[in-house]
């Protein structure tokens, strides 16, 4: 599932192409996706002037004065802007149309992604309740540290809780933790304080420079211009169960936490 870096890296892309302009209208091939696509989207989006594009943990709004389009790529979606006759292809199924010849198509094989409706003023319960943004100066030590006391939860499942921090998933909190040298087995609450100022500065350095690297490249996750992120050479821990540590050489162990798969190294992350 494309992570915040990947979904950062297309809003980036997108918005040059998109920001501005006005939606001519709307081709919904299907009538939904993970969820039922609410009328909204075709009653209320055309004709409307796309003010920018914004990212709140991993969705993506595209701000009208009408209102706001939610979307969320789920496992498989790309999002892509294309000559407004290219052809279709196989799990095109939402067409944006836009002034200038330009189509913003959203492609989803698995159809775990969603194209909702945010109204003006109003937040849509997907987005309520989060955390905060970890690129944010609202994500620190001192907000992990007073929010993680009395927990027993291990803190690598801690920190992908969207209520605790947003948009930090599988991948990106095993190679802060590793960067950190946090067990991600250690409970929650037993991290210090010192050392929760350490992983919310390696959150930021490691979500960071995937960003600038385009993101991690997944089986299904392709960038709007069609090239895979870099981060993935880089990768520390996160696939490299039973590889050499790149700190110490000794072996990397591998278990499931939470459902995921997480790899550290026994040795330096304690």
């Amino acid at each position: 599932m494309p992570e915040l870096p990947e979904v950062e890296t297309t809003r980036r892309g997108l918005l040059p192409h998109v920001e501005g302009r006005r939606v001519e209208g709307i081709l919904l091939r299907r009538p939904d996706l993970r969820w039922p696509i609410p009328r909204e989207v075709v009653t209320q989006l055309p004709g409307q002037r796309i003010a920018t594009i914004r990212r709140r943990a991993k969705y993506l709004l595209l701000d009208t004065a009408a209102g706001s389009a939610l979307l969320h790529l789920g496992m498989s979606g790309t999002l892509r802007v294309l000559p407004a006759d290219a052809p279709v292809r196989a799990h095109d199924h939402v067409d944006m149309r836009l002034e200038g010849e330009r189509v913003l198509r959203f492609n989803d094989p698995r159809r775990f992604g969603c194209l909702l409706w945010q109204a003006p003023g109003q937040t849509h319960p997907l987005l309520a309740g989060l955390g905060p943004e970890p690129l944010s100066e609202a994500f620190d030590g001192d907000y992990l540290f007073d929010l993680s006391r009395g927990r027993k939860t291990p803190v690598k499942t801690f920190l992908m809780d969207q209520t605790v921090v947003v948009g930090v998933g599988n991948i990106y909190a095993a190679e802060a933790l590793f960067l950190a040298g946090i067990s991600p087995l250690r409970a929650a609450g037993r991290v210090s304080h010192a050392r929760y100022i350490a992983l919310a500065q390696a959150v930021k350095a490691i979500l960071s420079h995937a960003i600038t690297r385009g993101g991690t490249t997944l089986r299904d996750f392709l960038s709007p211009d069609g090239a895979p992120g870099y981060f993935e050479q880089e990768l520390q821990v996160y696939g490299r169960g039973g590889q050499p540590c790149t700190r110490c050489g000794r072996p990397l162990k591998q278990a499931s936490l939470g459902q995921r798969t997480t790899v550290w190294c026994g040795h330096c992350q304690r």
